[in-house]
Parts: structure tokens; sequence; C-alpha cells
């Protein structure tokens, strides 16, 4: 099966299920053959849960959930050493981690300790438990969820971790015509979240190593580069991008032109993932907010500046 017609089945297998959210399931999917993680950032009801469930599905991919509560301890999370009195030695109890699809719902309720356990899994793609290191599956994937940071429990992720991050969606209610037709899916079928598997660990494999090959020219590059540059010369930016940032959103350009049907990058792949990709990555200052400014304005003021490459 041919490139295009292989990420437009996986595409509208998942639309079978997550109505009327084309321009989110094109983010995700960016995101996945990019080979990176997910923060997927709404209040509770609008469907992150069942997108990542559906989409290990759909791939064929071992899916873990952990529910993340202020007691949630490390060890759930990476898994312990316990005594093996027949064997007189410590044994790796593996945690939900050793699966290639993690679903860390509400990811900023749990405490900072708990939080940063995933910080070398989501880098490295490995744990390390009492001393000894464990190599995490292949297309090992954190997909997070968390509640907006106002809700009340939270604990808001530290810039390091957020940085980990390859892009911060938000799912939105649905159309009311959409969220209409979900009522009478329900109602015609309860078995209407099923999803069917469309591809195999071996292809989408294939399909990030393709992602890689896309061609980047050298005026895409300072593009690029003219971005964050001017996010770390901002008056409103306290933090700005840093060179994971630049090197992730070169990527993703990459496989946003790739699930396009294309194998070089333009300028329209780099925008549409500016917001997405940047906004959870930067820290406002005080006069941002004295002056009423949120990260998404900054950013519009910052493109409208820049020099569209030809």
């Amino acid at each position: 099966m041919g490139r295009e017609q292989s990420v437009e089945r996986l595409l509208e297998e998942l639309k079978k299920t997550i109505i009327g959210k084309q321009e989110v399931l094109e983010y995700v999917l960016t995101t996945l053959f990019a080979g990176g993680h997910l923060l997927l950032e709404d209040v509770p009801g609008v469907g992150k849960t069942t997108l990542a469930l559906c989409l290990a599905k759909a791939l064929g991919l071992s899916f873990g959930r952990i529910q993340f509560t202020p007691d949630t301890l490390p060890g759930d999370v990476l898994g312990v050493s316990i005594y093996d009195s027949g064997e007189k030695s410590f044994c790796y109890q593996e945690g939900v981690v050793m699966n290639q699809i993690l679903l860390a719902d509400e990811i900023n309720r749990t405490s900072p300790k708990t939080q940063a356990s995933l910080l070398e899994a989501m880098e490295e793609r490995q744990v390390t438990v009492d001393g000894i290191t464990h190599a995490l599956p292949d297309l090992f994937m954190v997909i997070a969820t968390q509640n907006p940071i106002e809700y009340i429990g939270t604990y808001q992720l530290p810039e390091a971790q957020l940085d980990r991050f390859f892009m911060r969606i938000s799912m939105g209610y649905p159309a009311l015509a959409d969220e209409k037709a979900m009522i009478h899916k329900f109602l015609q079928d309860k078995s209407w979240k099923k999803t069917e598997q469309v591809m195999d660990s071996e292809e989408l494999k294939r399909r990030q190593a393709e992602v890689k090959t896309v061609f980047v020219k050298e005026e895409m590059i300072e593009y690029i580069m003219d971005i964050i540059s001017k996010t770390r010369g901002n008056e409103y930016i306290y933090l700005g991008a840093s060179p994971r940032a630049a090197i992730a959103l070169t990527i993703g350009a990459q496989a946003a032109a790739y699930l396009k049907g294309r194998d070089y990058v333009r300028p329209e792949d780099i925008k549409w993932l500016v917001k997405p990709m940047l906004s959870h990555r930067l820290v406002l200052s005080p006069e941002a907010r004295a002056a009423g400014m949120n990260v998404n304005k900054i950013l519009d003021s910052i493109m409208v500046k820049i020099k569209v490459p030809v």
C-alpha cells in the first residue's frame, strides 16, 4: 500500500470515533510519524483518553494507561525491584511505562517527583530502577493529558518536562452537529468506539524512517531559525524556545510535509506547527501578563514580522 493510501486509511479509522476533529488528528499523526510525545490539554470529557486508545488499537501497539493522582509514586510508573527468595536476588517488576503507547492521564494531578519519573523515559527511551537501566519498547510514545492548570488539585509541569513534549494541542468541544452525530452513533451501536488495526509496527517504523528523508532546503532552516531566535529576544518572553525546540520544529515540518504527500518542506508546513509546537515551551514575562498578552498573540506578532521564504 502506498504512502497516501496508508496514511489516509489510518486517518479514516480514527475519524470513525473521533468525529469532527480533522486538524487535531493531523497533528496527532504528525507527532506520531515524527516519533514525538504528545500533550493533550483540555477539560474532561472531550475524548482525550479515547483518542489515545484508538490510536494504539489502529496501530496494533501495546497500550498502558496510568491515572495520575497525588499519591501516585514513581515506582507505579517505572516499576520496582522485588527480592526473589528462590533466586536470592532482586528482579525487575515492570511498570506501566513498558508499553509502546503510554497514556499518562491527568499528568498534572500528581506530584512533581512522580512527573519527573518520566523525564528519562521521554528523552532517552529507557528507565533506571535501582541503578539498573532498562530499555523501553520500540516506538515508545507518551500521550499525556492534563486539565487546565486553574483546576483545583493540579501541579504545573516544569519547563524541562514541557520541552520534552513534541506538541501540545487541545481537542476542544465538538461542533453541535458533530456532537449530535456522536449521540446517534451511540444509540444505534453501543460498540461504535471499536477500532480496527490498519497499520502494524513494522510499517510505522518504515513511515517514520521515510519522514527523515523529506528534504529541508536551507531557506526553510533559516526560516525556522528566524522564528526560534525571535522568541529569545522578545520583551514579552522570559524563556525562549530551546535548541530542542528548533530541531523538533524541523522534524515536525518534515512529518507535516510527508502526511501531505510531499517529499520537501514548504513554509506553510512550518507555520502550521508554530503554535502547537512552541506555545508550551515559552515562559512569558511579567510584562506580558501586565499587557494582557498570551502566548498565541505573541507568536502571531512574531510571525508577521518574519519574511516568508519563496
